[in-house]
């Protein structure tokens, strides 16, 4: 069998794996215990939130641990907007983020009555800072945009559109689904104010995930209890799971370059093969993401050239995994 859906989930590292297990064998008390045992757990999760806050050039408490990259969009998003509702209920995203992105948009729009722009992309599928700044108004508190989208693999200039923000826009948040990205490609998070990811994308485990969220940023927590990750997600740690995505951040961050290189040459591979083919389009543009490779069969319903690859032993995405259960349009293919 051949797998070739990692953009949907990916193995786990093998070094991951056994320091997992071997975590569970020999810690199982809670963090939040006050005993000897508790106080063994949490200063594994701190080091593990330094260690993460330290490869992204962050303090440790600008790092909130999640159950995944779609609870972080969600706390990201909600968060501010209700923080914010007072100073305005304006919001800006695009039509082609992820189902947790867009979603929430919508929900907020049609369930809290805030007012939602979503921002077009260019013949490339790019969101282009002129349609930004087109859209920003007075009432405006928040821009979500994805760093490298999940179909296409096509990079926003994320980089660019938070620098002018800082400058120009300083009330306004800026977040960043970096799901896509993250360990795969550079990312300067300097300008960014809310970050969010996912272990499972990048040789992880599923269920973690992560917020970075910057000390200026004011959030309205979407779980209440205890003061677990400094108030914003009420609940026991699963801090087994956080000391392991550190480590998975750290063996990404550190195989960057040497995958990047390896990925690329086999993306330039395909696209040849498949250049050579009649009834074959590549929809993911020449400097995409090498990562992510999106092709249209010509006159075939994407479901039944998936099944037949399947057939054959090689498992592929006809649609982003998150809408696999359903027959949907995909705004980003047009």
């Amino acid at each position: 069998m051949l797998y070739f859906d990692y953009a949907a989930t990916t193995p786990v590292y093998p070094e991951v794996l056994k320091a997992y297990h071997e975590l569970l064998e020999k810690y199982y008390a809670n963090s939040a215990s006050a005993h000897y045992m508790g106080s063994q757990v949490a200063s594994l999760q701190n080091r593990a939130r330094q260690q993460i806050a330290d490869l992204f050039g962050v303090k440790s408490n600008e790092i909130i641990f999640t159950g995944g990259a779609s609870e972080a969009n969600n706390l990201a998003i909600k968060g501010v907007a209700f923080q914010a509702a007072k100073r305005g209920k304006h919001l800006i995203t695009t039509s082609v983020e992820h189902p947790s992105v867009l979603n929430t948009f919508k929900q907020l729009e049609e369930e809290f009555g805030y007012e939602v722009t979503y921002l077009p992309i260019d013949e490339t599928g790019r969101v282009q800072l002129s349609e930004l700044k087109k859209a920003l108004k007075k009432t405006t508190t928040l821009v979500s945009i994805m760093f490298v989208n999940n179909e296409t693999g096509v990079v926003n200039p994320v980089e660019e559109i938070a620098a002018y923000l800082k400058v120009n826009w300083p009330l306004v948040c800026f977040h960043v689904d970096a799901t896509q990205g993250i360990a795969k490609i550079k990312l300067d998070v300097h300008n960014i104010d809310l970050l969010s990811l996912s272990a499972h994308k990048i040789y992880g485990l599923k269920g973690s995930g992560l917020l970075l969220k910057k000390e200026k940023v004011q959030l309205l927590p979407l779980i209440s209890g205890g003061e677990q990750e400094f108030g914003l997600r009420a609940g026991t740690s699963n801090w087994p799971v956080n000391v392991m995505l550190a480590k998975t951040l750290r063996l990404g961050f550190e195989n960057r370059e040497r995958n990047y290189q390896k990925v690329l040459n086999f993306n330039k591979k395909v696209r040849a093969a498949i250049a050579s083919l009649e009834g074959l389009k590549i929809n993911s543009p020449s400097d995409a993401m090498p990562y992510i490779l999106n092709v249209s069969f010509m006159e075939k319903k994407a479901g039944v050239i998936a099944n037949y690859f399947e057939k054959e032993g090689i498992c592929v995405s006809s649609i982003s995994a998150c809408s696999s259960q359903k027959e949907i349009y995909s705004p980003t293919i047009g």
